[in-house]
C-alpha cells in the first residue's frame, strides 16, 4: 500500500495541461455502446485506468474484437452477445456495474458481475429493484442490494414508466439501456437532470429518446442495430478539477485545462468555484456529440458559497471544493448532498473526518456539511480507497504538506495524476 508526501508549493505556476486523463463517464459508454452496433466502432483518447480496462475486456468477453494501440482502440461486436465463461470483473466502477445491469437485462445467459470490496459494500438496489419490476431477473447479496450480482437474462422485458426516487446518472443510464430492449416504448423521469452522456451518445448513434412536456424521456425500442461510433474521447472535467482548485487555493497560479467536455452537467464545480471568487473562463472549440474546450482558472480571493441546487452536476467534485471551502473565507455549506454517503467511500464522513485532521472547523450533517475558513494544517490523510478522497487532500498538500495513505485508488481514475502534480514544482 503506497504513500504520497506532498510538500508545500512555495511558488506560483502558469501552465496548460493537456495530458489530464480522458473522460472516465465517456470511456465507459463508449466500450458498452458499441455493442448495439453491427459495425466496427473507433474510439480515440480512451481512458487507460483500471476501472475503464475492466470495461473493455468485459466487452471482449461478451464476444466482441477489441484491438488497442495505446489509448485508440477498435470494437467490433458480434451479432449475438455470448455467455462469459468466468464472472465479469467491474473493478472499482459504480458505473460499470450499474450499467451493465440493465445492459445484460434482456440478453439470453447468465451473468456475474463482481467487483473490489468497495464496490461490494456499494448499493445496487436503486437499480435492480427498477430492473426486476419491468421483468429482469437479478440477485446478489442482501436480496440484490449487494454484489457480487448475478443476471439471467430474458427475451423481453416490459415497457416502463419510472420516476425515480434519486436523482443518479448511473440509475438513468442502465433503465434506457434496459428500455432499448423493451417490448415498446418507455418513459423515465428524474427530479433534476443528471449527466446526461448517455442521452447524448446513443442519440448521435441513432437511438430515438426524445423528451416530452411532462419531463420525461421516451426511449423507444430498437428496430435495428445502431450507428456505430466515432468519437475522440475528451477530457474528463472532475478530474481536471483538482488542477482547477490547485490553482484557485495557489497565489499568483494559473492553468489552463485543455480539450475538456464543456457539457453543463459537467462544469457546475467550475461555475462554484467561479462564485467563490476564482477567476474561471470556457473556451468552447467544437459541439459534435459534446461541447468540447478550454477550461481557465486563475487565483483570485475566495469567499465561502452554499452549495445545495444541481448536486448530482458536481457530486464528485465536492471532495475538491471542500479544500477551496477550508481556504476561503468564511462559511461553506453543502446541503441535498446525501448522495455523497454511497459513493466508493462515504465521503461526507471521509471528508469530514480528514479536515478534521487538519484542524479545519466543521459541522456535519446527514446531507452535507458546513466549513469555516481559515487553514488547513499538515495531516495523514486516510482515503478510504477513495480515489476523490486521496486527490483532494493531495492538492491540499499544495498549501500546507500532506501524507496521504492507500493511494494505489488513484490508478482507478487517474493513473498520471501524480505526474501532473510533481509538475507544478518545475
Amino acid at each position: 500500500m503506497e504513500k504520497f508526501s506532498i510538500k508545500k508549493l512555495d511558488k506560483p505556476f502558469n501552465i496548460e495541461i493537456d495530458n489530464i486523463a480522458s473522460d472516465k463517464s465517456i470511456s465507459h459508454r463508449c466500450a458498452m455502446f458499441s455493442l448495439f452496433s453491427n459495425q466496427t466502432s473507433y474510439v480515440k483518447n480512451f481512458l487507460t485506468a483500471e476501472d475503464t480496462l475492466n470495461t473493455l475486456s468485459i466487452v471482449e468477453q461478451l464476444g466482441a474484437k477489441v484491438k488497442r494501440d495505446g489509448s485508440s482502440v477498435e470494437i467490433t461486436p458480434t451479432d449475438k452477445l455470448t455467455e462469459p465463461s468466468n464472472v465479469l470483473d467491474c473493478g472499482n466502477s459504480g458505473t460499470a456495474m450499474r450499467l451493465f445491469c440493465g445492459l445484460l437485462a434482456s440478453v439470453d445467459g447468465a451473468f456475474t458481475l463482481t467487483g473490489d470490496k468497495y464496490l461490494h459494500a456499494r448499493p445496487m438496489k436503486r437499480v435492480a429493484d427498477p430492473l426486476r419490476s419491468i421483468g429482469a431477473n437479478i440477485d446478489g447479496r442482501e436480496n440484490g442490494n449487494k454484489a457480487p450480482l448475478f443476471i439471467r437474462g430474458v427475451k423481453e422485458l416490459k415497457p416502463f414508466t419510472y420516476h425515480s426516487p434519486v436523482d443518479s446518472a448511473q440509475v438513468k443510464s442502465a433503465m434506457i439501456l434496459a428500455a432499448l430492449r423493451a417490448t415498446g416504448v418507455s418513459k423515465y423521469k428524474e427530479n433534476e437532470l443528471t449527466r446526461d452522456h448517455t442521452e447524448r451518445m446513443l442519440k448521435g448513434m441513432g437511438a430515438k429518446l426524445e423528451n416530452d412536456e411532462e419531463g420525461f424521456i421516451n426511449i423507444h425500442p430498437l428496430t435495428g442495430h445502431l450507428k456505430p461510433l466515432n468519437i475522440t474521447v475528451p477530457t474528463d472535467p472532475s478530474s481536471g478539477f483538482f488542477f482547477a482548485v490547485a490553482a484557485a487555493i495557489t497565489k499568483g497560479a494559473r492553468v489552463v485545462i485543455k480539450n475538456v467536455t464543456l457539457n453543463p452537467t459537467r462544469i457546475e464545480a467550475y461555475q462554484v468555484l467561479k462564485r467563490m471568487g476564482a477567476i474561471v473562463n470556457f473556451i468552447e472549440k467544437e459541439n459534435i456529440y459534446e461541447p468540447i474546450g478550454d477550461i481557465e482558472v486563475i487565483n483570485n480571493e475566495l469567499n465561502g458559497v452554499e452549495v445545495s441546487e444541481n448536486i448530482s452536476w458536481l457530486i464528485d467534485e465536492l471532495p475538491a471544493l471542500s479544500i477551496a471551502m477550508s481556504l476561503a473565507n468564511g462559511k461553506s455549506i453543502v446541503k441535498n448532498a446525501s448522495e455523497l454517503r454511497v459513493k466508493e467511500s462515504d465521503r461526507i464522513k471521509s471528508v469530514v473526518n480528514n479536515l478534521e485532521k487538519c484542524g479545519v472547523e466543521f459541522t456535519e450533517f446527514e446531507d452535507g456539511y458546513e466549513i469555516t475558513g481559515g487553514t488547513i494544517s499538515k495531516a495523514t490523510i486516510d482515503s478510504h480507497g477513495d480515489h476523490r478522497i486521496a486527490m483532494s487532500f493531495a492538492i491540499a498538500g499544495l498549501n500546507s504538506d500532506m501524507e496521504i495513505e492507500d493511494v494505489d485508488c488513484i490508478l482507478t481514475s487517474f493513473p498520471n495524476f501524480k505526474e501532473i502534480l510533481d509538475s507544478l514544482y518545475k
